[in-house]
């Protein structure tokens, strides 16, 4: 079964919109924990317009399951996760204003500064995925760094479903071969939902986890959080 990994960022998003402390971002990610989530992941940002540095330190205590952090590693997000020590960290390539991830890592420009930061983790026994697009090359580079998974950016494959879900598909089970082949550990995620999700963890072989935050906090809205988490989980089946 894959695993279901609840990004809590809209939640935060909601809460900062008034101040305060509604929603409670701690209480909501219990609740998703107990209404079947396997894991948490927040992605901090150096603007803090949704989760906070402060959200991950006062997180890590309570989560049970686990804990994932994404984030670009600039020397404050490196320092966070080092004294955090997350279930796993997920490294994106974001420039510090872009609204949402858009692009996996450039290994070949980037592999020497990934190892490193990689290597730093390791020595704290965190486990590391690299955001990376769904190219053959890319994932073999990746087993290159040392890291353990990869998060394949999913973006492609929800805008091209609607019109043809197999070809739309199909890099991505490139991919995950590839992966298999290097010995690395396969998540995925950005807009995969209710619709998408099902055909995507058929096709894909050896997917370990998925990482889903706006479209099931916007399901939400209409069918209540822990029936929310359980359909997503059936997904997953």
């Amino acid at each position: 079964m894959t695993r279901l990994s609840v990004n809590i960022n809209k939640i935060a998003t909601l809460r900062n919109a008034r101040g305060g402390n509604l929603p409670d971002l701690l209480k909501m990610a219990l609740d998703c924990e107990r209404f079947g989530a396997q894991g948490i992941t927040v992605h901090p940002r150096p603007d803090q317009r949704h989760i906070r540095y402060q959200d991950v330190y006062d997180l890590k205590p309570i989560v049970t399951t686990e804990l994932n952090i994404e984030g670009y590693p600039s020397p404050e997000f490196i320092g966070l996760v080092l004294a955090v020590v997350p279930g796993q960290v997920t490294l994106v390539p974001d420039p510090p204003g872009v609204l949402t991830s858009n692009a996996g890592w450039n290994i070949r420009e980037n592999r020497i500064f990934l190892q490193d930061v990689i290597g730093r983790f390791h020595e704290k026994g965190i486990r590391t995925s690299l955001f990376v697009e769904p190219d053959p090359e890319m994932v073999r580079l990746a087993g290159e760094t040392g890291t353990e998974r990869v998060e394949l950016y999913t973006e492609s494959y929800a805008r091209l479903y609607s019109t043809g879900r197999e070809d739309a598909v199909r890099p991505f089970t490139r991919a995950a071969l590839a992966a298999k082949e290097s010995a690395i550990g396969l998540n995925a995620g950005h807009d995969l939902n209710l619709d998408n999700l099902k055909y995507f963890r058929e096709s894909v072989p050896g997917l370990l986890e998925v990482s889903i935050g706006h479209a099931l906090i916007c399901d939400a809205l209409y069918f209540g959080l822990e029936n929310t988490i359980q359909l997503y989980r059936r997904q997953l089946v």
